[in-house]
């Protein structure tokens, strides 16, 4: 099942990846240009997250 899972995850990224390209060349439709839309504001969001800290943990406070 996780293999399932992961497999439709990698052809989704895949597939978002082929949108951005074909949105950069500016000849896709509009389904494309959302789906490149989309995965350009949710690399944004995992970039954003990796960048914050996760927690405000102060060490050495003992």
């Amino acid at each position: 099942m996780l293999v399932l899972v992961l497999s439709v995850v990698a052809l989704l990224l895949v597939g978002g990846c082929v949108c951005v390209f074909w949105a950069a060349r500016g000849d896709a439709p509009r389904w494309a240009r959302g789906v490149a839309r989309a995965t350009l504001l949710g690399s944004e969001v995992a970039r954003s997250a990796s960048r914050s800290p996760r927690s405000q943990q102060s060490s050495g406070d003992d």
